[in-house]
C-alpha cells in the first residue's frame, strides 16, 4: 500500500500549473476535512403551502421552519421556538434539554398547516401552533414507523411492530387496527425488496388514507417462505448479525394482499384477488379515487410481463380491471392515475415503445393520447383542471437534457417552460401558477429558482447563490458526442480530454458506464464528485469517455427490450463499438483502454473484462457477478425465472466466465452491502483464484452498497487512482 500512496503524491506534484489556475487534487475532491463544497445552492425541506403564495423551508436553530413569501422572499418563523420549547417542558418526563431538542427535529406539517408531529426519543409527539400545546402521542418501547396525518388532520396513522395503528389527536386515544403482525407478517409496511424495487428506495410505507379520513388501504406482506440473508458487521469484538428477508432470483417472494380497514371499528375487508388464481402477483401501486369511493391498485405477475390497473369498491366488495398493459418484454411501473373532475384519468404508458401520457375514461377505455412523438416523458407533475393544462418533464428537445413542459388536455399547444440547457425538476404550487425549478448542467452544481408558469419568467433565486468553488480551477470542457454502433445506431457519449491536450499525442482512455435498463450516465446534469474525479484523471493524462449502451440511453423503452433475458451481451456490444470508434481517433492509444462502473456498472466492467479482450484494466464496484444472486423482483423483470431461462443466466454470469478474465481487475465491495451482497464478489474471487487469475480486491467494513464514510471514500478514490496509474 505504501507504494500506491507514493504514486498519488508523485503524480500530483508533477501536474502542470496552467498559469495562475489551480489543478484539482484528491484532497480537493474527497479529503474528509479539506474537500471543496460542490453541492450547489438548493433548499432543504422545501414545501409549498396551501395558499399557493408561500412555501416552507428549513431554517436555523432560532427558526427551524421558515415561512417564505414566494414572490418577495420575505421570511417569518412558522412557529416560535421559545413557545414550542415551553410547551414541551410542561410534559411529564421531558427535561429542558429534551424540550430543546424537540424544536430542532424533523417535522411533518398537518394538512391545514396548523400543527406538526415529530419523532423524539423513539416516540411520537404533536404540537399545535395556535394553542401552543404539545402532546405525547405514544409511550411504548416499540418504535413507531412511517407516521402520516389523515387528510383532515385529526388523526395520525403509523406502524408499530408490524401492526397498523391510528392515534386520535383530540382525545389522545390510540387504536390498534391489525393484530396479527409479527416478524414475518407485515401490516402497512414494506419489506426490503418491495421498497427497493417497487415503491422507491427508502419508502417503506404501505398504507394509504381515504380522502374522508375514515379508512386506510394497506398491504399485508407474508414473509413466511422468503429466505433471509445474513449481513455481518465485523468491526466489533462481537460481530453484529443482520438477517434480512431477501428473495434471490427464483426464491419465494412475500405473499401480498390488499386490505381496507375502518379506523373507528378496526374492521378489515380484504380485496378479492381470486381472478389471479394461484399465480404469484405483485401489488405495485395503491391509491384512492378523489371521491373516496374506490381503491385503485396495480397488479403485476411475478415476471412483470403485464400490469393490471384495478378498481375496488369497498361497499360492494367488488373489483374490476380498468386496463392491462403489456409489452414485448417487461412492463415498468410509471406512477398512479391523475384524476379529472369527470372521473377520467391521465395515465403514463410505454405501449408505443416510449413513455407518453394518455387519457382514459372512468371505465378505463382510451379516450386520446395527450402526448406523442419520438421523445420520452420523464415525469407527470399533474393537471391544472381549471385551465386544462397538463404539466410534465420530458427529454424532448435533447436526450441529454430534461425540461419542464405543459400541453393542453387535447394534446395541443405544447410549450417548454424551462429554457436553460441542462436538467430541470419542478415543484408546482397547487394552482400551477408558480414552480420551483431545481436545475443543473454538467458544469454547474444544482441551484433552485422560482418561475412564473404562464410566461416562464424567472422571478428570483430561491437559495443564496454560493461562490463557485471551482472558478479558479482549470477544468476541461465536456464534449457531448454521438458514436455509431456496429449497426449504425447513434450511441450517446461524452469526452473529457486533458487540459493540456495535444492532438499529436496518444492518450489512454478510461470508459465509465452504468449500462442498466433505461439508466443513462451521459446527461447534461451535475454528476458531483465523480465528475471532478474524472477531471482529476484527465489532468493525469487520461481521456475519460462516458458511454451509454442504447438499452441504458433513456431514449425509448423499446431500445431496452432486446436485452430481455440476456443482460450484458448487447450492452457490451455497444460499448465495444465505442471502443472501436475511440481507436480510430489519432489521439487515442488503443492498447490502453480501461473501464469502470458501480453496481450495474460494476457488473458491466467485470462482464467486459471476462467477455472481451478490448480492455487493459477495469474497476468493478459492488458488482452483480451472477444474476441468481440478486433480488427476485429486479432480476426477474429483466431475466425471467432461472428455471425458464437457464441458458440466459449462465451466459450472463461473470462467475462462470472467471477463467476468461483478460486485463487487470480491481474488485471493490462494501462488507455490509445489503443490496448487492458481498457474496457476489466472494464467489467471483473464488473462481478467479481457482483459475489462477491475478486480480486486486478491497473490501470496506461498515459500508453498504455505496461507500459513504468520508475517510473510506478518500481511501477508495486513492486506491482507484493508483490502480489506474499502475495498470492503464
Amino acid at each position: 500500500m505504501k507504494k500506491l500512496l507514493l504514486l498519488v503524491v508523485f503524480s500530483t506534484a508533477l501536474l502542470p500549473s496552467f498559469g495562475q489556475q489551480k489543478v484539482l487534487t484528491l484532497e480537493d475532491i474527497y479529503h474528509p476535512d479539506k474537500r471543496l463544497s460542490v453541492e450547489g445552492s438548493t433548499l432543504i425541506g422545501f414545501q409549498w403551502l396551501r395558499d399557493a403564495e408561500h412555501y416552507v423551508e428549513r431554517g436555523d436553530q432560532r427558526a427551524p421552519l421558515v415561512k417564505v413569501n414566494a414572490l418577495s422572499g420575505q421570511k417569518s418563523p412558522l412557529f416560535q421556538v421559545e413557545e414550542m420549547e415551553a410547551a414541551f417542558r410542561e410534559l411529564p418526563g421531558i427535561t429542558p434539554n429534551t424540550a430543546r431538542r424537540a424544536t430542532q427535529g424533523n417535522f411533518t406539517l398537518s394538512p391545514d398547516e396548523s400543527a406538526l408531529f415529530l419523532y423524539l426519543d423513539s416516540d411520537l409527539y404533536y404540537y399545535n401552533f395556535a394553542r401552543r400545546e404539545a402532546r405525547r402521542l405514544t409511550n411504548t418501547s416499540g418504535l413507531e414507523k412511517e407516521a402520516e396525518f389523515s387528510p383532515d388532520g385529526k388523526k395520525i396513522a403509523f406502524v408499530r411492530e408490524n401492526d397498523l395503528y391510528v392515534a386520535d389527536l383530540e382525545t389522545g386515544r390510540e387504536r390498534r387496527l391489525t393484530r396479527d403482525g409479527s416478524d414475518r407478517l407485515l401490516n402497512g409496511i414494506l419489506d426490503w425488496v418491495y421498497q427497493e424495487e417497487l415503491y422507491g428506495r427508502g419508502n417503506y410505507k404501505a398504507f394509504w388514507w381515504s380522502p374522508d379520513s375514515t379508512r386506510l388501504a394497506f398491504l399485508q406482506l407474508d414473509e413466511s417462505d422468503v429466505p433471509t440473508f445474513p449481513v455481518v458487521g465485523l468491526t466489533e469484538v462481537d460481530p453484529i448479525l443482520e438477517e434480512d428477508f431477501y428473495p434471490q432470483a427464483g426464491d419465494p417472494n412475500p405473499k401480498v394482499r390488499l386490505g381496507v380497514v375502518n379506523t373507528e371499528n378496526a374492521r378489515v375487508e380484504w380485496v378479492d384477488q381470486g381472478k389471479y388464481g394461484p399465480e404469484e402477483i405483485l401489488i405495485v401501486r395503491v391509491t384512492w379515487t378523489p371521491d373516496g369511493q374506490r381503491v385503485v391498485y396495480q397488479v403485476q405477475n411475478r415476471e412483470q410481463t403485464w400490469l393490471d390497473l384495478n378498481s375496488y369498491d369497498p361497499v360492494r366488495k367488488r373489483s374490476q380491471t380498468l386496463l392491462r398493459e403489456t409489452s414485448k418484454a417487461w412492463v415498468e411501473v410509471l406512477g398512479v392515475p391523475v384524476w379529472l373532475k369527470d372521473g377520467s384519468f391521465l395515465w403514463q404508458s410505454e405501449r408505443s415503445g416510449r413513455n407518453h401520457i394518455y387519457r382514459h375514461g372512468p371505465d378505463g377505455k382510451l379516450i386520446s393520447a395527450v402526448t406523442s412523438g419520438s421523445w420520452t416523458v420523464c415525469d407527470l407533475y399533474g393537471i391544472d383542471t381549471a385551465n386544462e393544462w397538463v404539466y410534465f418533464a420530458a427529454q424532448r428537445d435533447s436526450v441529454k437534457d430534461e425540461h419542464v413542459y405543459r400541453i393542453r388536455l387535447d394534446g395541443s399547444e405544447l410549450a417548454r417552460l424551462t429554457k436553460t440547457p441542462g436538467s430541470h425538476s419542478a415543484e408546482f404550487n397547487r394552482t400551477f401558477s408558480l414552480f420551483a425549478d431545481t436545475w443543473s448542467d454538467i458544469e454547474n452544481p444544482p441551484r433552485a429558482e422560482l418561475y412564473r408558469t404562464e410566461d416562464g419568467q424567472l422571478i428570483r433565486a430561491l437559495a443564496e447563490k454560493r461562490e463557485n468553488p471551482l472558478k479558479d480551477y482549470r477544468l476541461s470542457a465536456v464534449e457531448f458526442v454521438q458514436v455509431k454502433s456496429y449497426d449504425g445506431f447513434p450511441l450517446e457519449a461524452s469526452i473529457i480530454k486533458p487540459p493540456d491536450f495535444d492532438p499529436t499525442r496518444r492518450y489512454p482512455v478510461l470508459i465509465y458506464t452504468y449500462g442498466g435498463p433505461q439508466a443513462p450516465v451521459v446527461r447534461n446534469a451535475w454528476q458531483g464528485r465523480t465528475h471532478l474525479w474524472h477531471q482529476f484523471l484527465a489532468q493525469q493524462g487520461y481521456i475519460i469517455c462516458e458511454v451509454d449502451p442504447r438499452a441504458a440511453s433513456g431514449k425509448a423503452a423499446e431500445l431496452a427490450w432486446p436485452i430481455h433475458r440476456r443482460l450484458g451481451e448487447l450492452e457490451l456490444r455497444d460499448i465495444e463499438a465505442s471502443v472501436e470508434w475511440l481507436k480510430q481517433q489519432p489521439y487515442v492509444d488503443g492498447s490502453r483502454i480501461g473501464i469502470w462502473g458501480w453496481s450495474y456498472g460494476g457488473f458491466m466492467a467485470a462482464y467486459a473484462l471476462t467477455h472481451s479482450r478490448s480492455f487493459k484494466a477495469g474497476i468493478a464496484g459492488a458488482p452483480v457477478t451472477d444474476w441468481r444472486l440478486y433480488d427476485s423482483i429486479y432480476t426477474e423483470r429483466y431475466m425471467g425465472l432461472p428455471t425458464s431461462n437457464r441458458a440466459g443466466y449462465e451466459k450472463s454470469s461473470i462467475v462462470r466466465a472467471a477463467r476468461d478474465l483478460h486485463g487487470k481487475l480491481l474488485l471493490v465491495h462494501g462488507l455490509i452491502d445489503d443490496n448487492v451482497h458481498v457474496q457476489n464478489s466472494v464467489m467471483l474471487m473464488y473462481e478467479l483464484q481457482q483459475a489462477g487469475k491475478d486480480f486486486e480486491v478491497m473490501f470496506y467494513p461498515n459500508s453498504r452498497h455505496g461507500v459513504s464514510m468520508p475517510s473510506l471514500v478518500y481511501h477508495l478514490r486513492k486506491l482507484m487512482t493508483n490502480f489506474l496509474l499502475e495498470n492503464l
